[in-house]
């Protein structure tokens, strides 16, 4: 799923195509995408309307639109969100884009080929269209009237959509910030960090990443966390964001945005990355699967205090894998099947295969792109 770098990239990229554009028609094709409004209702209410910007919040786009001409009594419906009064189409409003697993929004123009996976396309007055396209329908778009203050939903509108967790790249989110949000946490560092309720806009890969550069456990526990600790956290969150949106995101799997893809992904430590050395002792990268969740770390970088201990886990990728087990502690010293380099004498039958699958998945992942920002079938 985009996280904050590619969802800024996203809002940066659209913000200088569709900025001042005015939407003049409205398709739908898979009502489902539609959570604010029936799509009939959602056209209805966005037609006519002006984009006066794009922003972000947390994982999700927000695209901000003028007033709409107003409508007469009873010829909107009451489906929630701008619906149910007369004139409301006259507000300003916001809608709101979670492009979730597989969503993709391009500007393109009328003569592009659509394919299946187009399901909202808007029209706009200079002839191009943005399209919204989402191979597994995962995504979803609202629209709702927008606080004046914030830019966001007004309060009670969209109850749930947005994240309500601090900005980590926002000039207020301060060390000093980040270790009160840490006080009296409990739970593990990449759970909390996956919370968009404590923080907002960070997922698996900058979770990983992040914690790879501050030599934390992903399982260790927030409440063992020393001052130091929580300094070089909040540092290694920030900067690894901020190198991110600078590369335009990665772009793992079906991520992309208008301007093209990201390159973030040929610079990541730890995501992605199980069985390779650590780029920092020479360790394999490892991946283990939690409550759902599968962290990569480097067992030796990011040790847990032995007075912590290991929680039961699946080790993905070793032998074994699939079975629940205790993982031990960290050893002391290094085997030589954790080495890379000289003396090694090199990958195992299973590596290979696991090297393969691995390109075989981006290779197969950077077409796919290619094909959807050519609007082809795909």
């Amino acid at each position: 799923m985009p996280e904050l770098p590619e969802v800024e990239t996203i809002a940066r990229d659209l913000r200088g195509l569709i900025s001042g554009a005015r939407i003049v028609s409205a398709q739908c094709n898979w009502p489902r995408t539609i959570r604010s409004h029936e799509p009939d209702e959602f056209v209805r209410m966005i037609v006519g309307r002006e984009v006066t910007g794009v922003g972000r919040r947390g994982k999700q786009l927000l695209v901000w639109l003028g007033r709409g001409e107003p409508v007469a009594v009873g010829e909107v419906g009451a489906a929630g969100g701008l619906g149910g009064a007369a004139g409301l189409r006259a507000a300003p409003a916001v809608m709101t884009v979670h492009l979730k697993m597989t969503g993709q929004l391009f500007v393109v123009p009328p003569s592009t080929p659509r394919d299946v996976h187009v399901h909202l396309v808007l029209g706009l007055a200079d002839g191009r269209e943005l399209r919204f396209r989402d191979i597994r329908k995962f995504g979803r778009i609202g629209l709702y009237r927008k606080d004046p203050v914030t830019g966001e939903p007004v309060e009670g509108e969209a109850a749930g959509v947005l994240a309500r967790g601090p900005e980590p790249l926002a000039e207020a989110f301060t060390a000093r910030r980040f270790r009160d949000l840490l006080a009296g946490r409990r739970g593990r560092l990449k759970s909390l960090l996956l919370n968009q309720d404590f923080v907002a806009g960070v997922g698996n890969i900058y979770a990983d990443e992040a914690l790879w550069r501050a030599r934390l456990h992903p399982l260790r526990d927030a409440s063992t966390l020393r001052p130091a600790d929580g300094a070089r956290l909040h540092r290694a969150l920030r900067e690894v964001l901020a190198e991110a949106v600078e590369r335009r995101g990665s772009s793992v799997d079906d991520y992309t945005a208008p301007g093209g893809d990201g390159s973030m992904q040929e610079h990541l430590q730890v995501y992605q990355r199980a069985g390779e050395p650590c780029e920092r002792c020479g360790r394999k990268i490892r991946r283990i699967v939690v409550g759902g969740r599968a962290p990569h770390f480097c067992p030796w970088c990011q040790r847990l205090p032995v007075r912590v201990g290991h929680p039961a886990a699946t080790e993905a990728g070793a032998p074994g894998a699939g079975e629940s087990r205790a993982i031990s502690p960290s050893r002391r010293g290094p085997r030589w099947v954790d080495l890379d380099g000289q003396g090694v004498v090199g990958r195992t039958v299973s590596e290979e295969e696991r090297a393969r699958r691995t390109a075989a998945r981006r290779q197969a992942a950077a077409t796919r792109r290619a094909q959807a920002r050519a609007g082809g079938a795909g």
